[in-house]
């Protein structure tokens, strides 16, 4: 098991500390990036309770998790396509009835 780290962290105005498997670094710029969000969703609706803006913000960033995981897909999607047809190609190519004699 890796070692832990304790890490203070601020998010919407409040102080956390936690433990975690990442670097202090990491951890803090995940909580940065999640108190974007909800500051975020608090300028787009200035009336909303904090608690609501920080589940707003959770799911704008679960939507953004969705959407990268679907790119990725697509990319990997594509890239396998690609090696299959490449493949078959490179064992066209390889064909005795298809191989050049040079003499």
């Amino acid at each position: 098991m890796s070692e832990q780290s304790v890490v203070t962290l601020q998010i919407a105005g409040e102080e956390y500390t936690i433990r975690a498997h990442a670097t202090p670094e990491h951890a803090r710029a995940c909580a940065a990036h999640v108190d974007a969000a909800v500051r975020e969703v608090q300028n787009a609706l200035s009336l909303v309770p904090r608690e609501k803006a920080v589940i707003l913000a959770a799911l704008a960033i679960a939507d953004e998790l969705f959407q990268a995981r679907a790119a990725l897909d697509n990319v990997q999607g594509g890239v396998g396509e690609r090696i299959a047809r490449l493949t078959t190609e490179i064992e066209a190519r390889l064909l005795p009835e298809n191989l050049a004699v040079s003499q």
